[in-house]
């Protein structure tokens, strides 16, 4: 069997696969045991789990593991064939020859092909052709579903901190109501302040208990991108303490470099230019169809001589020669085939174009979005660190009886507002990075490097 390492190994794939055959890596098509959810999960974590359990990534290791079995059948018509037969008859001795009532012979023959009008040859490195494709389809959708655990991963990241934001809120709204209860008794203020105060505060429950609800949600929906499946009874309730924080920063790419990159690196791309080779060599095997075939054969005969019962026999003997077939006309079968492998052909290059045009495509939107996103995070930034001082102001000239109780609501909300902007500004840079690198074909950053223990159940 062919080993595909060294292919993987050109396209950055040695440190996932070991530099070992691929399906080494396909544990024999069964599933991953039930594992326990961990304690604590990180990012390079969950992508070192997805990569071996991800169900689109084990699918692609599949249609691998069945394209190498098509290159093993089409390259049996380039070595010898060996095939034996034989046969025993028992029958009436009124109708044998000279009375005779047993028959046996056994022939053990080897075939090897000499010429196919370069048909077999033209197969063979067509489905060579399919099976590059085929591991460049692995690589895509490996880069793909990389890209969709962090993106899941950074979700549960922004749904946890929003929670901390809201409670935050909870906070300073239920000081704000003690303060004003406080005043209340004191009798500086009136009832109507100690209402708005604690419709405040039941208002603010609201985005608390949504944010909550998100946190559950969004994690479940990364158990779904890691192929997490457990139905382990410790496992049903447990959540693990997610390691990570959402950061900024600040990095760059360049259009024309991004779009070279693409072009060299994209496996979307470097797979439809291992097809179109293929088809290439479609129309060739389809064209020896006009030529003929020539095979050389070779044997060894044994048979049962009259009047003779021994074995291994009486007459035995050795055969060789040579045959040929030439289908002089099919009925334009082959002018027929030829035409679809054209046609096929012609296709490939057009799907190759169209790729192309929208590999380009993405990479201007990814750059386009990565160049709002660190705007929006830049302005984010500032934006906190103005509405904190508002709500000091506000708290202070309160205290100070030269601001009103409206006033120090209306800096909480918006220091609350600022701070979920910038978690979300955040959040959409991260990902904008990541989407960003993955037009380009690049491999994600924390690609895992080796293959990490996880706790089984």
């Amino acid at each position: 069997m062919k080993s595909v390492s060294p292919f993987l190994a050109a396209l950055g794939l040695a440190c996932l696969l070991a530099a070992t055959p691929i399906m080494a890596q396909l544990n024999d098509g069964k599933p991953d045991p039930d594992y326990a959810v961990p304690d604590r999960l990180d990012l390079e974590y969950s992508l070192a789990f997805a990569l071996d359990n991800n169900f689109a990534i084990r699918q692609a290791k599949e249609r691998i593991r069945q394209q190498e079995g098509v290159v093993l059948e089409v390259k049996s018509s380039t070595i010898p064939n060996v095939d034996a037969s034989g046969g025993y008859q028992r029958n009436d001795r009124d109708i044998g020859l000279q009375g005779e009532d047993k028959y046996w012979s056994f022939s053990i023959t080897a075939r090897q092909l000499l010429y196919a009008g370069g048909g077999v040859r033209a197969s063979v490195r067509g489905q060579e052709l399919s099976l590059d494709a085929a591991t460049l389809e692995l690589q895509a959708i490996i880069n793909d579903a990389l890209l969709d655990v962090r993106t899941k991963f950074y979700s549960v990241i922004l749904s946890r901190e929003k929670i901390k934001v809201q409670e935050q809120n909870v906070e300073l709204l239920q000081r704000q109501l003690q303060d004003v209860k406080n005043r209340f008794d004191a009798g500086t203020v009136s009832n109507f302040e100690v209402l708005r105060a604690e419709v405040a505060l039941a208002n603010a429950q609201v985005p608390l208990i949504t944010a909550r609800n998100d946190y559950r949600l969004s994690i479940e929906t990364l158990r779904q991108a890691l192929g997490f499946v457990s139905s382990g009874e410790a496992s049903v309730s447990k959540t693990p303490e997610f390691l990570g924080s959402l950061e900024f920063t600040p990095t760059s790419f360049d259009l024309r470099s991004s779009l070279a990159s693409a072009r060299e690196h994209r496996p979307d791309l470097l797979r439809l230019k291992k097809l179109e080779g293929a088809a290439e060599q479609g129309v060739l095997s389809s064209r020896s169809g006009y030529y003929p075939n020539l095979s050389l054969y070779a044997g060894y005969d044994w048979d049962k001589a009259l009047g003779s019962n021994s074995l291994p026999g009486d007459r035995n003997g050795w055969v060789a020669g040579l045959s040929s077939t030439w289908n002089i006309f099919d009925g334009r079968a082959t002018a027929g085939k030829v035409v679809q492998s054209r046609s096929y052909l012609e296709q490939a290059k057009l799907a190759l174009g169209e790729t192309q045009l929208s590999v380009d495509v993405d990479v201007r939107r990814s750059i386009s979005t990565f160049q709002e996103a660190t705007e929006l995070a830049e302005a984010s930034k500032k934006v906190v660190a103005q509405a904190e001082e508002a709500v000091r102001l506000a708290n202070a000239r309160y205290t100070a009886g030269t601001a009103t109780q409206l006033d120090v609501l209306t800096s909480q909300v918006d220091l609350t507002t600022a701070r979920i902007n910038q978690l979300q500004a955040y959040y959409s840079y991260n990902v904008a990075v990541a989407t960003t690198r993955k037009a380009m074909g690049l491999n994600d950053e924390l690609r895992p490097t080796k293959v990490l223990e996880y706790p089984s159940k």
